[in-house]
């Protein structure tokens, strides 16, 4: 007898039907869920995008602990607006620009990294005053009307004095260009940009905060429920099952989403086909994170 498959999605059905090692390597595949806050950040980028140009752009930060899926909103956004190549002018065009703030960073490396970012090759022994000449036209060239600057907090990485010039570079570019910058980071990204008031006096911010036993987790919850392959309603929207998720993750995003798929596997092999309150309690399923073990964060006796 088929089973019952209501609690998934309609298009994840078909998945719950295939073999034990096809469904483990489906809840494995990286998915998109959508979630209040999430969306609120992608319709901003959107609004940037198509911001007219003006003299003095706005800019956007979204900022929030490691892991609670700030890069996965920014490559969401970029998947959604992808670079093309313009086969009649032989050129890439590409409105939305990505790069990661380098973990070391001076003027040379950011502009090596947004090279890079453009598909551009760095050739040695160009100085820095070249980079940015030559980022200037390949920047207009595209067609960019967003530069997204992800890691930021690696600013302070750097010297006071490499610092000052990054930040100044920053608004140098937003000027020059006439486009709004995107910056994520940590909660430091945001002390980074408010050292410059007349960056921060562009800069509007958006923080990703952990979460919380309320209606924006619970239906985060359900999502999940709707498209893993599980053979049974797990009822993971039940407040036990949310009260116990959050005391394992603290309520940060990457370990909520890598221990369901830890307990969905365990799942799918044990034959149970749901994740419930016991699932949660027992140990059977280790730690998937080492930010998630005992003893993570403890500082051992000297």
């Amino acid at each position: 007898m088929s089973p019952d498959l209501s609690h998934l999605a309609p298009e994840c059905r078909d998945e719950a039907r295939l073999s034990t090692e096809d469904r483990i390597a489906r809840i494995k595949v990286e998915r998109w869920i959508s979630y209040p806050k999430a969306e609120t950040a992608l319709a901003r980028l959107q609004d940037l995008l198509e911001y007219p140009q003006r003299d003095r752009m706005p800019c956007f930060l979204l900022f929030g602990s490691t892991g609670m899926g700030k890069t996965k909103i920014l490559r969401k956004f970029l998947r959604d607006h992808p670079p093309m190549f313009d086969s009649r002018m032989g050129v890439l065009a590409a409105q939305a620009v990505y790069m990661q703030m380098p973990p070391e960073p001076d003027e040379r490396s950011f502009y090596s990294e947004l090279l890079e970012g453009l598909q551009a090759p760095v050739t040695w022994g160009m100085t820095v005053h070249q980079m940015r000449r030559v980022v200037r036209e390949l920047m207009r060239c595209v067609g960019a009307r967003l530069l997204i600057i992800d890691e930021v907090h690696a600013l302070l990485a750097s010297s006071y004095r490499q610092q000052r010039i990054l930040l100044n570079t920053l608004r140098f570019l937003a000027n020059e260009l006439r486009i709004p910058l995107v910056c994520a980071g940590t909660a430091d990204a945001k002390r980074a940009l408010t050292t410059d008031p007349q960056l921060a006096d562009r800069f509007e911010a958006l923080e990703l905060p952990h979460w919380h036993n309320d209606e924006a987790f619970r239906r985060l919850l359900a999502s999940f429920e709707a498209v893993l392959p599980l053979r049974k309603d797990s009822d993971l929207a039940a407040p036990v099952i949310r009260r116990l998720l959050l005391e394992r993750t603290q309520g940060i995003t990457v370990r909520i989403v890598r221990l369901l798929e830890a307990l969905a596997v365990e799942a799918v092999r044990s034959g149970k086909e749901r994740i419930d309150q016991e699932s949660l309690s027992s140990m059977t399923v280790s730690a998937p994170l080492l930010s998630m073990s005992e003893d993570a964060g403890v500082v051992p006796p000297a």
